[in-house]
């Protein structure tokens, strides 16, 4: 890879790096506001349904959210492969989006009918509690309305508005679990009424988001043009949507195994340790956010070397942010898993072994969707299937084995094995590669700000020493980085990014 300085660098690529960086910190706002949403809920939850409630609740949800990934049937990653080179054609983009609404609808009519009639048995081989019975149909309803506003919000991210998307996605849909959990714990109910009232607020927002979102792209769903769409919407939507099934046996299984051959309580344990792992995904879903649609015009318009230049920069500039976040949270996990509750503490080595496989999965970028971007989709579904049912032999054997700690291993060890052969893939079809030396400034960083917590953890304990050991460890961090120097792309990007935002904020206050 070539070494310009920024000045050298070509419009295109200035252009998509600084389009990709604002695009990840719209998102790191949203998804970060996201992110403590869910955990304010999680937090609520936990504490006003107490651990074998919790659990109970946890493992419902779960299985909610595993649906969830099916129930758009690959729609959103085709809305973001098409879309973007539809250009101007009204025809074409309302055909498209009408094609992702109707197949999004169907499933989740089916996949409720699905948990109606499956949640009998998956109450007698887990749980085996009444209140999960109608909580998990109750759930089953959320599916296909949770489902529609993914569509909403991918047309947002297709179409380059990384704020649309962040709204629907990142702050509102977190938010109808806050508020509906919130009013049933304070009506005094408990899962189920939870539940009910999670769906009712899920059913308001999108009577209110949808037609708002239509209104703001502008795009109206409309059934002409839609026949000859069909074979190439669902040529890349079906193959995605495959991996997405085989992604749920890989990264989804862990709790489903927990409740089952574990306990509720177990459950609830290992679901709080997601909310915190969910934490260190910010960085890599911050920087994903634009890239899809950016990856998918340089490929249409051949520019292999410019592609290349955006995914090196955004993967090293994930790796810089999310080494701090891994650090503060393996540091200091124990302390933050204690908020929720002493019985939480028990997650701590399970939070550890996760952390692992989130850096893996976060240090090669965008794989998964550099894949699909440069349609190589039939190569990621096969690598989906045979890694889910590796993961499906490991994890269960690791549960049965080390308990907690063995399903954040096999989900671990299944992120850090997809994501590694994803990166081959790329280089061998596509002659992508992200890495050169510039990586090693930040693990280089990663490295003293970890020595620092650590030092300040024997002398601190709780939340006195994760206030203060992070803001040595972030000290020290960043003086390490001055020391050693950012990559030029890297101050291109800080640099661009300070002067908009400056330039806001004067405009803001009136400077």
């Amino acid at each position: 890879m070539t070494e310009e300085s920024p000045s050298e660098l070509d419009d295109d690529e200035r252009e998509a790096l600084v389009t990709l960086a604002h695009g990840a910190v719209v998102t790191a706002g949203g998804v970060s506001t996201q992110r403590a949403l869910s955990t304010a809920a999680e937090f609520v939850l936990a504490r006003g349904l107490g651990p074998v409630s919790y659990g109970i609740y946890a493992l419902a949800w779960r299985i909610t959210q595993v649906l969830m990934r099916m129930v758009t049937f690959g729609s959103v990653p085709a809305l973001q492969r098409f879309l973007p080179e539809s250009g101007d054609d009204d025809t074409r983009q309302s055909a498209l989006v009408a094609l992702g609404y109707a197949t999004t609808v169907g499933f989740g009519l089916v996949l409720c009918l699905v948990v109606w009639v499956a949640a009998p048995t998956i109450n007698d081989i887990t749980v085996e509690s009444a209140t999960f019975l109608p909580a998990m149909r109750l759930f089953g309803g959320l599916i296909g309305l949770l489902g529609v506003l993914m569509v909403a919000a991918g047309v947002f991210r297709a179409t380059g508005s990384a704020r649309g998307e962040v709204v629907i996605n990142k702050l509102l849909r977190p938010g109808v679990r806050l508020v509906g959990g919130g009013i049933a714990l304070l009506c005094g109910y408990s899962v189920v009424g939870v539940a009910g009232a999670i769906l009712v607020c899920a059913l308001l927002f999108v009577v209110v988001a949808l037609p708002l979102s239509v209104r703001a792209t502008g795009i109206v769903p409309r059934a002409r043009g839609v026949r000859s769409e069909i074979r190439g919407f669902y040529n890349h939507a079906g193959p995605v949507a495959l991996s997405s099934l085989g992604k749920v046996f890989q990264n989804r299984l862990d709790l489903l195994l927990v409740g089952g051959l574990l306990t509720a309580v177990a459950a609830g344990v290992y679901n709080v340790v997601l909310v915190l792992v969910s934490v260190a995904w910010i960085p890599l879903l911050s920087f994903n956010q634009l890239l899809p649609p950016i990856a998918s015009n340089l490929y249409a318009a051949d520019e292999m070397q410019t592609l290349n230049a955006v995914y090196t920069a955004a993967t090293r500039l994930i790796v810089i942010t999310v080494l701090p976040v891994i650090a503060v949270l393996g540091v200091y996990g124990e302390a933050l898993l204690a908020v929720f509750g002493s019985t939480y503490t028990q997650g701590y080595l399970p939070l550890v072994v996760y952390l692992a496989g989130v850096f893996v999965g976060s240090a090669v970028g965008a794989t998964g969707w550099l894949l699909m971007m440069t349609d190589h989709q039939y190569a990621r579904m096969a690598l989906d299937w045979l890694l889910a049912v590796l993961n499906l032999v490991l994890t269960y054997t690791f549960v049965v084995t080390f308990g907690l700690a063995g399903a954040a291993l096999g989900t671990s060890l299944a992120i850090a094995v997809q994501n590694g052969i994803q990166v081959l893939l790329l280089r061998r079809f596509e002659g992508l590669w992200p890495y050169d030396r510039t990586f090693l400034k930040p693990l280089a960083a990663g490295v003293v700000m970890v020595a620092v917590m650590l030092v300040v953890r024997v002398f601190l304990h709780g939340l006195g020493a994760l206030g203060l050991g992070t803001v040595l460890g972030l000290g020290g961090y960043l003086l390490t980085f001055r020391l050693l120097g950012l990559d030029e792309r890297d101050r291109l990007i800080v640099g661009e990014l300070s002067q908009r935002y400056r330039g806001r904020l004067d405009g803001v206050f009136g400077r």
